[in-house]
């Protein structure tokens, strides 16, 4: 079994056994949570994708692509693409607004970022965050996964993703290995090895609607498969030159999706 089988599927039994059901939210869908959770991979020795669940890895990768490298907040571009999980809060103009991408370019973070590893490995300042609260209600959606905190180690990079709300069965999936997928990527442009990756959840919840969903994922627990290798084009040494091509994964053995409602 994969350590991100392991370890988020110990998740999920722990919200179905002991989570605190609330019955309101701003989707009007009860759900059960548990505060102040926590994942931790050693990206050297494993990439944290599941594997009791077809995980849309391609359609994941396209989503943070837009965010950092493109750094849009257009949803058309990535209709483009064939991605349709921004439609439901898509607004009037096609854009969500003053939110993700937009705040990544409007405080040019991503170069700071990359510049700021690369002079001051040692610094503790070194921080990408999407909650800038001038500009929160401006945009579709307040960021769920909306803080990373970069650390350098030897010749290892280490990341923490600060994540306030996590859809358990829908997004955290998807973030999970986008942001492992990120490490990767600014770990390769600025020199070092992936190291930690640290996934810390203020509020970690499952949906009354998808309860039967994490039941049947749950019962394929014996019968996981081990993680898949994570592929980065090695001469690759701009972020901004990644494509989807250029990120690809090996061996990903899985079993089928299971399909289950997005609350809005």
């Amino acid at each position: 079994m994969s350590n991100a089988d392991k370890q988020y599927l110990t998740l999920v039994r722990d919200i179905l056994e002991n989570g605190f059901y609330e019955t309101t939210n701003r989707t009007g869908m009860p759900t059960y949570k548990l505060p102040h959770k926590m994942f931790q991979f050693h990206l050297q020795k494993e990439f944290p994708i599941l594997t009791t669940k077809f995980v849309a890895f391609k359609t994941a990768v396209k989503e943070l692509l837009w965010i950092y490298r493109d750094q849009s907040n257009d949803v058309r571009k990535l209709h483009e693409q064939n991605v349709h999980i921004w439609d439901e809060w898509m607004m009037e103009d096609g854009t969500i607004g003053t939110a993700y991408g937009w705040v990544v370019k409007e405080y040019n973070q991503v170069d700071t970022l990359i510049e700021g590893l690369k002079k001051d490995p040692q610094g503790r300042r070194h921080i990408m965050s999407l909650w800038q609260i001038p500009h929160l209600n401006g945009g579709a959606l307040h960021p769920c996964a909306f803080m990373t905190m970069w650390d350098v180690t030897e010749d290892r990079l280490n990341c923490m993703l600060v994540q306030r709300s996590a859809d358990v069965p829908l997004g955290l999936p998807f973030n999970m290995s986008q942001y492992a997928v990120l490490v990767h990527l600014i770990a390769q442009v600025t020199g070092y090895k992936p190291g930690l990756f640290t996934h810390v959840i203020n509020n970690a919840h499952i949906y009354e609607n998808q309860i039967d969903g994490m039941k049947l994922q749950l019962s394929r627990e014996h019968e996981a498969y081990e993680a898949p290798k994570l592929w980065i084009n090695p001469e690759i040494k701009n972020f901004y030159d990644f494509t989807i091509d250029d990120i690809k994964l090996i061996d990903y053995k899985h079993h089928p999706a299971i399909k289950m409602e997005v609350s809005v």
